[in-house]
């Protein structure tokens, strides 16, 4: 039986996961995706909005699990989170997030998140857990090292001489090896994710590595040979299909990839309050925050991405939007808590050196970088604060 006031405190907690969830649409799930494409004039800043809330909730529902689980579960050692500590942790984040949009810069919302769920878990007497810091960090520290040039390299490929058709080709069999390995809630057992490749592949007789090689290729080749068969007979009407296409795909990894920072601290609540509860009605419930915040308030950030920070025509959004699904979609793999600002906006950064720094802001890449780095030490050294602070006065865990 739960008291009144767990049972008050959950449902603070839940109102602090759902107001992260919208600001996290709000922000980078919202803006990220179509920005290209709108700065591109491939689609209008309303529909654009529109279509990233229904494509970001979608991904929510069917790739949020494993990022969830590490938020939930594998931030902190020997103790669970509490209503009072996942309260404070989300809405210290949240608030802070929802600053960044309405200031105009984009916050790395999993350096927020991470931040105060870790100082919070620090303040109750857990453990820090080292080795998924470690794995966090080094995925955080590459994203830049390996999203800068990625970026560089497409864009040099696409302003090469190489023929559009080939040209995109190449670019859609990357995509395709990454869609066909890409893993779905609904296509594993009961609570775990499994990837089209791995469920058809196993079809197959033979080793399964064989068969899901196989069905990789089938899906990569033939979106491939869709593309130069599409470039042949319109390529302006390609070129601005692809955009869209990655648009989309990009949208939807971003749900995936950013819903666990919402709900991951109320996994483990959910857990003491009622017992053993599927993880699906918890994604739906974070996707819904996703595209309410989306559809409300991310035209600011698509604003800010596709006009203060570069000049982006139709190539150089496909170079940025590439390399930024390839990185995001690791990391959901691996179950990491990402911020999808900072591949975006690394990739940006690479775009804009191999068009010779023409129309990127240097200083507000400056400010975008100091500010999440505060962001981390910021939410962490306020999440422990706010916490002891709260239960030296009130007395409660």
């Amino acid at each position: 039986m739960v008291d009144l006031t767990t049972g008050l405190l959950f449902v603070v907690a839940a109102a602090a996961s759902l107001f992260a969830a919208w600001t996290i649409g709000a922000g980078s799930t919202g803006a990220t995706p179509f920005a290209p494409a709108v700065g591109a004039n491939a689609i209008t800043t309303m529909r654009a909005t529109f279509i990233v809330g229904i494509l970001g909730f979608a991904g929510a529902v069917l790739q949020g699990a494993a990022v969830t689980e590490t938020v939930g579960e594998g931030l902190i050692r020997g103790v669970t989170l509490s209503p009072l500590a996942a309260a404070v942790a989300l809405t210290i984040a949240a608030i802070y997030i929802a600053a960044g949009v309405f200031k105009g810069y984009p916050i790395a919302t999993a350096f927020a998140i991470t931040g105060s769920v870790v100082g919070v878990g620090l303040a109750m007497g857990g453990e820090p857990a080292w080795q998924e810091y470690g794995e966090i960090g080094l995925y955080w520290l590459l994203t830049p090292v390996v999203g800068v040039p990625a970026a560089y390299a497409t864009t040099k490929f696409l302003r090469s001489d190489v023929k559009e058709t080939i040209a995109t080709a190449l670019l859609v069999v990357i995509v395709g090896v990454v869609i066909a390995n890409m893993e779905f809630l609904l296509l594993g057992p009961p609570d775990e994710q499994m990837s089209i490749a791995a469920v058809l592949g196993a079809q197959i007789p033979g080793p399964q590595i064989g068969g899901v090689l196989g069905i990789t290729a089938v899906i990569a080749g033939g979106l491939s040979a869709l593309s130069v068969r599409a470039v042949r007979y319109d390529p302006i009407r390609a070129q601005r299909w692809l955009l869209l296409s990655l648009g989309a795909l990009v949208a939807f990894t971003a749900g995936g990839g950013k819903v666990g920072l919402a709900v991951g601290p109320l996994v483990p609540l959910l857990g003491e309050v009622l017992g053993d509860v599927a993880i699906t009605p918890v994604l739906i419930f974070g996707g819904i925050g996703i595209l309410f915040g989306s559809w409300m308030v991310s035209s600011r950030m698509i604003k800010a991405l596709s006009q203060d920070y570069a000049d982006l025509g139709p190539r150089r959004s496909v170079a940025i939007l590439v390399p930024s699904f390839v990185i995001a979609q690791i990391g959901i793999f691996y179950g990491i808590p990402m911020s999808f600002n900072q591949i975006f906006i690394s990739a940006i950064g690479g775009m804009g050196l191999a068009a010779g720094g023409a129309g990127v802001s240097r200083e507000k890449f400056l400010y975008t970088a100091l500010a999440w780095i505060g962001s981390l030490i910021f939410s962490l050294v306020i999440g422990y604060g706010v916490y002891a602070g709260v239960r030296e006065v009130t007395g409660l865990e």
